[in-house]
């Protein structure tokens, strides 16, 4: 079989073989300008994931993991076929959209006494029972409802055949490094698998496997069980906020053929080769980004609080990207509706 590449391999070739997606080098310069100031407060330390986000666990222990879990699970496919009509959870007098109505879901049902985050729960859970917990406050409900179902009796059932139905002991398998867990899940969870075809070349993004990976670490603050050795390895989370900022922001840029379709709302298929394009090409203007900021720190003397990596970048930028929706509304996001992000 064909070697698979990893996914900053992945992103690296599908950037230099790309011909409807392009990195703007000024523009990756001005991101991560942008960015500088903001190297010394929460939004670019580990704390943020907390301190920042009223929904994500407040605790650092094995039921904040397996809350972790089980969102990263289910987190994909939130975006909406029109503004004006969105799937929303209204939860302690708020109301959510997008990934977040997952975890405002997910908090909902676990106040309500339902034992959520349990694999011996969710290995079971009927149909009936995940729209009932994922019902949305207004009429459109949320995306591939079948498919989470099919998932989470998918992924408990492993959960419980492999890891005593604890996300904790999988992490204890990785020994403290990111690499390792996140070829752990994406081995033993087959919705994990986030691979494709590009150019002759089997490619991987592996966006949720990642961001399981990130999300474990910060809900245990880089220490303990989730001090991984190697966090830095991860790259960002190829999705369809990321891109979209990403061109906002003039790091990324499109062919006028793309751009077109992208405006008029046409679907993409999930490994069609504009979609990878997408997805590629924005992992590796991350990566550059990362690079550039580097540069910059490292030139003003300042040390930042902690380590920069690109699971804070894309923490950030992915923030950005909900604060600024109204001034983002003329740059079409990329649809795709797949399980992989």
């Amino acid at each position: 079989m064909d070697r698979l590449l990893t996914p900053r391999e992945s992103a690296k070739f599908i950037a230099e073989n790309s011909r409807d997606v392009f990195i703007d080098s000024g523009g990756v310069r001005r991101v991560a300008e942008l960015l500088l100031s903001k190297t010394s407060g929460p939004e670019l330390g580990v704390e943020g994931w907390k301190a920042l986000h009223e929904l994500n666990p407040r605790a650092a222990d094995e039921a904040a993991v397996n809350w972790v879990f089980l969102t990263d699970t289910l987190n994909f496919s939130f975006w909406s076929e029109r503004d004006d009509r969105k799937c929303v959870v209204v939860y302690k007098e708020r109301k959510y959209t997008g990934y977040w109505s997952l975890c405002a879901a997910v908090n909902r049902a676990l106040d309500e006494g339902i034992p959520l985050t349990s694999a011996s729960y969710y290995a079971t859970v009927t149909l009936d029972q995940v729209r009932h917990i994922f019902r949305s406050d207004t009429d459109v409900s949320m995306p591939l409802i079948e498919e989470r179902h099919r998932i989470l009796n998918e992924t408990g059932k492993i959960l419980l055949e492999k890891f005593g139905g604890s996300f904790i002991n999988c992490v204890r398998k990785s020994e403290n490094s990111a690499q390792k867990l996140m070829n752990l899940i994406v081995e033993s969870f087959p919705s994990y698998r986030d691979v494709t075809q590009f150019e002759g070349e089997r490619v991987s993004f592996y966006k949720r496997a990642q961001i399981l990976v990130a999300d474990t670490w910060s809900v245990l603050e880089g220490k303990g069980d989730g001090c991984f050795t190697d966090i830095s390895s991860i790259t960002m989370f190829a999705d369809y906020r990321l891109p979209q900022v990403l061109v906002y922001l003039g790091a990324l840029k499109y062919s006028d053929e793309l751009l077109k379709k992208l405006l008029k709302g046409e679907m993409l298929s999930y490994g069609d080769k504009q979609e990878v394009e997408i997805r590629g090409c924005s992992l590796w203007c991350v990566e550059l980004i990362q690079d550039c900021l580097m540069e910059l720190i490292e030139k003003k003397g300042e040390k930042p609080n902690g380590e920069i990596n690109c699971i804070l970048l894309d923490y950030y930028l992915w923030d950005y990207a909900r604060d600024h929706r109204e001034d983002m509304k003329g740059i079409p996001f990329h649809r795709t509706r797949c399980i992989y992000y």
